[in-house]
């Protein structure tokens, strides 16, 4: 039995290879990427050279071979410095490599792991106009025409769209079924009938593109079905369990990074002459934030064990991702005030983090969604 923050020798060296790129490669442009609501390619190229990009992807098709707590150790380390490139990473390895690897045909597998490793993002698309929280409330519908299907609808806020080449895409092969007519579907970008729409202008993680999908006969081979027609509410529901983990180690990192932010500021700025990480009002708010992210910490690094284990971790999952947005949005505030009014500006990195929080308490299940499952769990329902 060890502290569930206790790494082994090949999960700290991996931690630290992340930490050092997010540090020596992010943080100088981050700034730069969230003004223009766009990811550097460079980094994005450097990411899937470090295997950021298939991280538990098998290494006989080109990935890392790790398991789902490397992903969960690289999202948490990207989120500290930019929550942008953490969603990325965070998109890419426990929803899009995941689904494919528990669900994929082995041609499927062949076709897509490879890729997904070495040089193309993914996007999981579920969200439409009408469909958030209530997520099988789809209209984008699925037709069979001669061995492949035509997709018709749009998809709305769909994370990595403007870089990615492969989509998951759920749609309904009969409204009346309800959610047992959802089946999911690899779209490829040059799909004929398929469009990248409008990209959204958003409050935080900027750089982390998200768009509109566009489906207009879209024309897809019954070969690109994945899993079993009319079960991709079961694909959709089981990849979020394990997703949420991953909010909760993005929404951990920032607040973890606010933290950093916080502290340094403490000891280096003076008032009535001395620190003003020496009055007691400022220490207590620093040792409240921090009780925080280790508890968050610890949520998270426990749903995340018990996944790899393979052991029930869905109650555990809800509650980390429940937690942790709910402390990065808490830490990343008081973060701010201990900067004063140079927090308030954009100078300051704590602004952005601050703007980067409020989406983790939203996308991947919001907090009343997290609550209810939990509920359930408890209730026996």
């Amino acid at each position: 039995m060890t502290a569930l923050t206790e790494l082994s020798e090949e999960e700290r060296l991996f931690q630290s290879t992340v930490r050092r790129f997010a540090h020596e490669r992010l943080a100088p442009h981050v700034r730069e990427m969230d003004e223009a609501g766009v990811f550097r390619k460079d980094l994005l190229h450097e990411m899937f050279e470090l295997g950021l990009m298939g991280i538990d992807v098998p290494e006989e098709f080109g990935g890392q071979g790790g398991d789902f707590f490397y992903s969960i150790l690289a999202i948490e380390e990207l989120a500290r410095v930019d929550p942008s490139a953490a969603v990325i990473v965070d998109v890419q390895n426990t929803l899009c490599t995941n689904l494919l690897q528990r669900w994929g045909t082995d041609d499927q597998k062949r076709r897509f792991l490879p890729r997904l490793a070495r040089d193309t993002v993914g996007s999981y698309a579920l969200s439409e106009a009408g469909s958030g929280s209530d997520a099988f409330a789809l209209v984008t519908r699925a037709t069979l025409v001669n061995e492949e299907y035509r997709l018709n609808g749009r998809k709305l806020w769909i994370t990595n769209a403007a870089e990615s080449g492969l989509f998951v895409i759920f749609a309904t092969i009969d409204p009346a079924a309800g959610y047992k007519g959802v089946t999911a579907f690899l779209v490829e970008r040059d799909t004929p009938g398929f469009t990248i729409g409008k990209k959204e202008d958003k409050l935080g993680i900027r750089a982390s593109s998200t768009c509109e999908l566009v489906l207009e006969d879209c024309r897809v081979p019954v070969a690109n079905v994945l899993g079993e027609v009319g079960k991709g509410y079961k694909i959709a529901i089981e990849t979020l369990n394990e997703g949420r983990i991953g909010i909760g180690a993005q929404m951990t990192g920032l607040a973890q990074g606010a933290l950093d932010h916080a502290l340094a500021y403490a000891k280096q700025r003076k008032q009535f002459g001395k620190t003003i990480g020496e009055f007691q009002g400022v220490q207590f708010d620093l040792a409240e934030m921090a009780t925080d992210v280790e508890a968050a910490r610890l949520l998270t690094y426990n749903a995340a064990r018990l996944r790899d284990s393979g052991k029930p971790f869905l109650t555990e999952a809800a509650m980390a991702k429940y937690f942790a947005s709910q402390i990065g949005e808490r830490v990343a505030s008081q973060a701010l005030e201990i900067f004063g009014g140079v927090g308030f500006t954009k100078d300051c990195p704590v602004e952005k983090l601050y703007r980067d929080a409020k989406i983790g308490r939203i996308y991947e299940g919001t907090s009343n969604m997290q609550r209810v499952t939990i509920a359930k769990q408890l209730l026996g329902k």
